[in-house]
């Protein structure tokens, strides 16, 4: 069951949409999404983010992205910190999802995805997550609005 349970519906939608569009909810035994590294294998162990460097050759360079929401391991570190997060599984599903919300919330994007306002939010979050339509990363995917639209739809988000 993804740590989603119980938010509001479509913040609940909202942080599937950014699984989907990271391309990790939808990988065998990653646990929704929480236990994949950057490039799509799997860590085993919430103690810590795994802070392992996969080269990502479109990008010609390494990233320590992992999790549902690929978060990077210099953020992980920051946000740990910041939001007093508690272990001894620190990077576990809600510890992850408390930083996505953390994340959102400081791209001032929070009451545009409680009031439905979804284009909005994903605007205002672009700059958070390289895969959302818009989002300015040379060498990475980015996902149309629609396929966006969908997967924060079909996840339970509704539309103002």
């Amino acid at each position: 069951m993804p740590a989603t349970k119980g938010l509001n519906d479509n913040l609940a939608a909202f942080l599937t949409m950014i699984g989907k569009s990271e391309g990790t909810v939808d990988i065998p035994n990653s646990d929704d999404g929480y236990l994949v590294l950057v490039g799509g294998t799997l860590f085993h162990s919430y103690h810590d983010h795994p802070r392992i460097k996969v080269w990502i050759e479109n990008l010609r360079g390494y990233s320590t992205a992992a999790g549902r929401y690929q978060i990077l391991e210099r953020y992980f570190d920051f946000y740990k910190k910041e939001l007093k997060l508690s272990g001894p599984d620190y990077f576990c599903p809600e510890n992850q999802d408390i930083i996505a919300q953390k994340m959102i919330t400081e791209c001032h994007a929070m009451s545009d995805i409680y009031s439905g306002q979804f284009e909005i939010a994903v605007g205002k979050c672009k700059s958070r997550w390289a895969s959302f339509y818009g989002a300015d990363y040379k060498g990475q995917h980015t996902n149309s609005i629609d396929f966006l639209a969908s997967a924060y739809q079909q996840a339970g988000g509704t539309f103002a």
